[in-house]
């Protein structure tokens, strides 16, 4: 009988399911984005920015946002976690990792939501 010895890694199934969601959520945003660009057609800076002034854009794209980079950060870690052995190397990656993802969030929302 093999005894598995779990320490604190994740062992995949919600971490696969959430890649898959945020995959999905990422898909549908596509899809969406193509067709009202289509339908607007937006030509000059004033029109794009009439296009993502609208609230249901702006939540939509923020959706995306947030799905991409959780699902960034789900792929980063688990590739530092298998490929990254020295602890303290693979947490100081992990941790710069989470500080880009962050500040690239922030960078999104203040994007989408200034004036």
């Amino acid at each position: 009988m093999v005894k598995r010895i779990v320490v604190g890694a994740h062992y995949g199934f919600r971490d696969w399911l959430a890649q898959r969601i945020t995959a999905a959520v990422m898909a549908a945003y596509t899809v969406v984005f193509v067709i009202a660009f289509a339908a607007a057609a937006p030509a000059g800076h004033a029109a794009w920015k009439a296009f993502f002034a609208q609230g249901w854009m702006r939540v939509a794209s923020l959706l995306f946002f947030a799905s991409l980079f959780y699902h960034a950060w789900i792929g980063v870690r688990d590739i530092l976690m298998d490929y990254v052995k020295p602890v303290w190397l693979r947490l100081s990656l992990e941790v710069l990792a989470i500080l880009a993802l962050v500040g690239y969030a922030g960078w999104a929302v203040q994007i989408l939501w200034r004036n």
